[in-house]
Parts: C-alpha cells; structure tokens; sequence
C-alpha cells in the first residue's frame, strides 16, 4: 500500500511501520549500486541546519551534508528565499544555456570569489548536473586546447563516476592516464612522510615528464584534489601544491584543480587551492555551489576556450534555482566569513579528535583541513609495515597499522544509533569522515564529538571483546539547528 507524504511525516505512533515499510520497499525495488542507503537505513522527512528527521521519529546530526553538497546545511534561510524568488517571479526554470538575470548573478558572484590571476581572464562551463560531467568536460578542454591526449592523475583520487572520471580516479585502468604518487604523511608511498616524502613525489612527477624513456608522452593536463576525500582526508602539502604549479607552468601542462567537494568555505579558504596561493589553469566546481541543488562548472583561463559551438552541453545546464541557490550560497559564505569559522572550528575540532586518538590505539591517524574531518580506524595488533617497502624495518616515523574496515563500518553504527550521520571513506574504506556543514555552532559541534567518542569506545570495546554485549544508551534528541 502506499504511504501518502502526510503518513511518512507524523502519526510517531505508526512511525516504526512507515519507516521499515519504505525501506523494504527501496530494497526491493531500487539497484544494487546503492550505497549510502546500505550504512544509513533512515528515512529523512524533514530537515534544518545540522539536524535531519527521519521517519521514525529520530532526530540525528548529519556529518555527512549531502557529500559535502550543504555548505549552509538543510533548508538555510537564504537558499529558501532565493528558489522562492525565482518560482514566484515566473520566471523560465530551464533554459539550457539562455542568458538569464539568474545566470548573471551567479557568474558575477562566482567570479567575485575566485583566486587572483583567474577571475580577470576567466571563461565559465555549465556542464551537467554533477560534478563527473564537469570533470569530463574538463578533460575534453585540455585535450582540445593542447592537442594532446594523455592525463596526470593521482593514486587514491576521485573524480566521478563516468568513463573519463573514473580513468583519473583510482578504481579503473586506462592507458591515456598516468597515476603519481599523492603526498601523505600516515601512510606515505615512500615511507617517510612528511616534507621528505612530498619532495620524492615531487621528484618523481619531474622524472617522469623529463624522461624520455618513462613512456609517458607529455600529457594534456593534471588533475588533482587540493584534499584528497574519498581517498581518506588527505590534504596536499602547500609547498608541493606550489611545487606541482611550477612543474606544470614550467612544461606548459594544464593544472586541474578538483575542488568539488573542497570548495565555497570547506577547508577554511574559499578555495582549498587559497592556501597554497597557486592559481590553476582549470578549476572544476559542483556539490556547494548549487546550495543543495544538481550544478557543476568547469571555469577556466580565456586562452583554453578552443572549443567550437556544442563541442560541449547539456539539456540541464541551465537549471535556474540551482544557480539562484548558488549565488545565495556563495554570498552568504563570502559575506559572512565561514571559510575563516571552517578553519578555526575545524582545527579545535582536530585537536580534541586527537586527543581520542591518544586514548584509543585503534585510532591511527586524526587529520584535516577546515572543516573536512577524517578519523583512520586501524587493528593496532596488526604488524606495522611501512607502505611500500615490504620490511618491517625502522623508518623515520613509526609505520601504521593496519587499515579496520570493520571496525571503521562498527563505529559508524554506533554513531547512527547515537544519532550521528557520518561517512566512510579511504583506500580500504576505514576512516571515519565528518563534513558538517559551515553554520555548525560550538555546541553542535560538542554533542558530534561527543557522540563520535562515544561511539568509538563502544566499537573498540566490542572489536576487542566480540563477545561482550554492548549496552547502547541512549542519547537525547538533539532538537538545535
């Protein structure tokens, strides 16, 4: 029988059956590619700010904001107020790629936030609603401009889901792309982190274009996450950001900079590319720059605009709210200094994180930038190897432990069954991501470490006793935001 939106959204009485009923229904009808669905069995039907409502009549905290999609959170405000505007104005709603006052505002205020050096000599994309369609229109640009064909990429990226942008991620093969090792400092390629490992593969993205002999032709671009996300919360050193610049202006290789879940505020500049203050030749934007709704850009410097009428479109690029929503958002980041509260926040929030790491030998590693969170859950009875060398010899830093998948999926669960949404992620899917939304306050941001805690100290005590039945308590709703 079906259930009418009245139903899914009140009765608390019935809410257990409503909600078990819509998601036997989601799996018995929808495809196996689900994913979110599978580690968050709830039903949202109302949401505000930090807090979302399920069907069941449970309130969580959601660190997951869409992917990373609401700067602002569920329902700001001004995003309502700005897709109100439109639809009462009669305004057309899709109008592939018209000119429009909607479309005006948007660019204008986009420009308004880019790094210096591009907004003055800029041309804009729209592409298809998501962020993979401008990551290939992106590549299709640099090939076009360069005449070449080949691609840098890095090992643990993600850049979406169609062909192309699974070539430069790091779950597919493709003979065009050349995968380079990515900084990091737990588990460095090179095992020895730090400067000293970011200098290597700074060395080796030189060797490998300089050498006539390494097979790798020069390509018609590079592409990179200034943070790396669904490789596991890995920012990318400053220096070799700057250094990866110069490699590139020096060979005349387009940079493309990945910024789709790193940018309008998250990392604590506007743009995660700021903090280097390295400007890229191609930036590819979606998730926040649509205020919640389906908009993906690619924005790049005037002299790649090679491409002929139609070399690139799509039937919903010109998706009005979202582009009012956009420019709601991008404002309200900008006039408000959210990118700055991301970067203060979020390095409070680190700190204490890595106090739960001094207390858990299960938690490997706390790192971040802003407000871009990860927490690596590792078996510290596992033996620790350093990445890459096969030996269990002393390096400079200790060697990590094992990845923990499973133990990262517990933690998870015990989070949502404290009413807290988080994300996995990582090579081997085992840290624990937050990304909250910018207008998080203090004591939001309290109750989601404490529940994070919480929830690692119940997982850890089962992973080590799995026999040892946990007691879970509960946590009163949080009703702020």
């Amino acid at each position: 029988m079906a259930v009418t939106e009245s139903e899914a959204e009140g009765a608390y009485g019935e809410a257990p059956a409503v909600h078990e009923g819509i998601l036997g229904r989601q799996s018995a009808r929808e495809s196996a590619a689900r994913t979110y669905a599978r580690a968050l069995p709830i039903v949202p039907v109302r949401a505000r700010g930090l807090t979302i409502e399920g069907a069941d009549g449970r309130r969580y905290l959601d660190c997951l904001s869409g992917a990373g999609a609401l700067a602002l959170g569920h329902n700001h405000p001004v995003v309502l107020e700005a897709i109100r505007k439109v639809l009462d104005s009669g305004a057309p709603l899709s109008v592939l790629d018209l000119a429009t006052p909607v479309k005006d505002r948007f660019i204008t205020e986009l420009f308004h936030t880019l790094p210096p050096g591009l907004a003055d000599r800029a041309r804009v994309q729209f592409c298809g609603p998501a962020g993979t369609d401008a990551v290939e229109a992106a590549l299709k640009l640099v090939r076009a401009a360069t005449g070449r064909t080949g691609v840098l990429t890095f090992t643990g990226a993600y850049h979406g889901m169609t062909a192309g942008a699974l070539a430069v991620s790091g779950g597919a093969d493709d003979v065009r792309v050349a995968r380079l090792p990515y900084p990091q400092d737990y588990r460095c390629p090179f095992g020895v982190g730090g400067a000293h490992g970011a200098e290597l593969s700074a060395r080796w993205t030189e060797s490998l274009l300089d050498d006539p002999k390494s097979g790798v032709p020069l390509p018609a671009g590079m592409i990179l996450e200034p943070v790396q996300g669904e490789g596991g919360v890995l920012p990318a050193p400053d220096d070799w950001l700057r250094r990866m610049r110069r490699i590139t202006a020096d060979r005349s290789v387009p940079l493309i900079a990945d910024e789709v879940q790193t940018g309008v505020g998250r990392t604590g500049a506007f743009w995660a590319v700021d903090h280097s203050g390295i400007t890229p030749d191609v930036m590819v934007l979606s998730k926040a720059i649509g205020g919640s709704l389906p908009l993906a850009v690619v924005v790049y410097r005037e002299d790649l605009d090679v491409w002929r009428p139609g070399a690139h479109a799509g039937t919903f690029r010109g998706n009005q709210l979202a582009m009012a929503a956009g420019t709601a958002t991008l404002a309200y980041v900008r006039e408000n200094g959210l990118a700055d509260r991301a970067a203060t926040l979020g390095a409070r929030m680190l700190a204490r994180l890595r106090e739960l790491k001094d207390r858990f030998p299960c938690v490997g590693d706390v790192r971040g930038r802003g407000l871009m969170i990860g927490v690596e859950l590792v078996d510290p009875e596992g033996p620790s190897t350093a990445p890459g060398t096969g030996s269990r010899e002393p390096r400079a830093a200790t060697p990590p432990h094992p990845a923990a998948p499973e133990l990262a999926r517990a933690v998870q669960r015990e989070c949502l069954d404290r009413g807290l949404i988080v994300e996995l992620g990582g090579r081997h899917n085992a840290v624990v991501r937050l990304l909250p939304p910018l207008t998080i306050t203090d004591e939001q941001a309290t109750a989601v470490l404490d529940r994070l805690a919480d929830a690692v100290t119940a997982a850890a005590r089962h992973h080590t006793h799995p026999a040892t039945p946990l007691r879970r308590p509960a946590i009163p709703a949080e009703r702020t935001g």
